[in-house]
């Protein structure tokens, strides 16, 4: 390479690693700047017309359905509603009723793998 192409390829590495510092330099300016914002950040709280103090909104009332038995004595707790078997019982399929589920399939047998020898 001639001296002045030499010349010429030094000055335009030297500018793009310039730059590149200098973006660098901008990025970590940016992050600091950001990581610094959050730590100032601060709630935002509505106020009501001046004088008067913030009130909370009240808590929306169960439904009947939704509260729990109450307990009896002795430890034990009815459930609400009680609980339904998932089969229905030999009297009621006597009766016509249906399974809530189908009954679950027979259980698939291989042939035993053979042992090495």
């Amino acid at each position: 390479m001639p001296p002045d192409d030499l010349k010429r390829s030094v000055r335009s590495e030297f500018w793009l690693a310039a730059m590149l510092f200098a973006a660098g330099l901008v990025t970590i300016g940016l992050s600091l700047a950001e990581l610094r914002a959050e730590s100032r950040m601060q709630m935002a709280q509505a106020t009501g017309t001046p004088g008067q103090p913030l009130q909370a909104t009240p808590a929306p009332t169960p439904a009947p359905s939704n509260t729990p038995a109450e307990s009896k004595p002795g430890g034990t707790r009815p459930t609400n509603p009680p609980p339904e078997p998932a089969q229905p019982s030999a009297e009621a399929q006597k009766e016509g009723a249906k399974p809530a589920l189908p009954p679950a399939p027979a259980e698939k047998m291989a042939p035993p793998i053979p042992e090495k020898k």
